[in-house]
Parts: C-alpha cells; sequence; structure tokens
C-alpha cells in the first residue's frame, strides 16, 4: 500500500536505496512484504525491518543483511549466493527456508 514497497515491486531498486537514504523508510513498513520471484541484487537492505516477508524465487544475490531484522521471513528458492545473512540464523535454517519454504527462526543462545 506504500510507495515504496511499490517500488521494490516494480523492482525499481536504485530508486528505492535513494528513498531510503534520505530516511523515507519507516520503522515496519516493509514487514510481511511479497518479494516473490523479484530482482533485489542492489538493494540497500541495512536496518531495514522484513520481518514475515516472502522471497520465494527472487534474486537476492550479494545482499547484505547482516543489519536486517529477518525473523520469519521465507526463501524458498531464492537465489542468494554471495548474500549475507544475520548471524542468529543458521546456515541449516537458511538451507531449510530454501527447500522446503519454512520461515527462519533466530538462534538467540
Amino acid at each position: 500500500q506504500n510507495s515504496l514497497y511499490q517500488l521494490l515491486k516494480a523492482e525499481r531498486v536504485t530508486e528505492f536505496n535513494e528513498r531510503k537514504a534520505r530516511g523515507e523508510v519507516k520503522d515496519g513498513m516493509l514487514r510481511g512484504g511479497d518479494f516473490r520471484g523479484l530482482d533485489l541484487r542492489e538493494l540497500d537492505a541495512s536496518g531495514l525491518d522484513l520481518r514475515d516477508a516472502y522471497f520465494r524465487g527472487a534474486d537476492i544475490r550479494g545482499v547484505d543483511f547482516r543489519t536486517t531484522q529477518l525473523e520469519g521471513a521465507s526463501f524458498c528458492q531464492a537465489h542468494f549466493s554471495g548474500a549475507f545473512f544475520p548471524r542468529e540464523i543458521s546456515a541449516e535454517e537458511l538451507r531449510l527456508s530454501y527447500d522446503i519454504g519454512i520461515r527462519v527462526r533466530y538462534n538467540t543462545r
């Protein structure tokens, strides 16, 4: 429903990044987003709240998610080689999410 989410849905990632840099992204506005099949390779994901987002088949290669909130996100069949993920998400969680679509859980131990 918001214009920044619509920019990502239209794969206008550069414009989204520019508006993010100007401080237009508000907390939670992308939470639960459906990014299925999108090319988001150039996304500046730092500090974004993408909890419960759906990335099935999305191209997120090389995206740095280390400071992104991703708990509950699903990465089924997503292309994510070279991407960085928060250390709270184990490789096993990512594999299960990729293979069968589970929503990733954070390991807080």
